[in-house]
């Protein structure tokens, strides 16, 4: 008997967990790869820089990277954002889908993203 009543304390528990606030929901979040809390000394850059090279000198700095996204600031975590930002180097200060989990922590949306890609440009 101790066994089935142990499965079902679990399975009352993860379903729990999962209809909490804030636990992740997996979504598609479209928006452009941005360094929000990155200037123009943090980023070793000069005023004259583009914005988008001084947003991959913070990529490349390891900088804590977002998706802007048309209801809000999404920080990128997890793989993507790891060695670097390694993983997103390929698409800083473009406009992106992304595919992941979505939490929020300390009123801030974080998505950890499992895929992306460059958004297409429609004519």
């Amino acid at each position: 008997m101790k066994p089935v009543t142990s499965s079902i304390a679990t399975a009352v528990i993860v379903l729990a967990t999962c209809a909490l606030p804030g636990a992740a929901e997996y979504r598609t979040v479209k928006g452009e790869v941005v360094a929000p809390s990155c200037t123009v000394d943090e980023a070793g850059g000069s005023a004259t820089e583009s914005p988008a090279a001084l947003t991959m000198r913070c990529a490349r700095r390891g900088v804590q990277m977002a998706i802007q996204a048309s209801d809000g600031l999404y920080l990128v975590e997890g793989d993507y954002a790891a060695n670097h930002n390694a993983k997103l180097l390929d698409f800083v200060a473009k406009k992106v889908e992304a595919k992941g989990s979505v939490t929020e922590r300390d009123g801030k949306k974080i998505i950890n993203v499992a895929a992306m890609m460059v958004q297409k440009v429609e004519k």
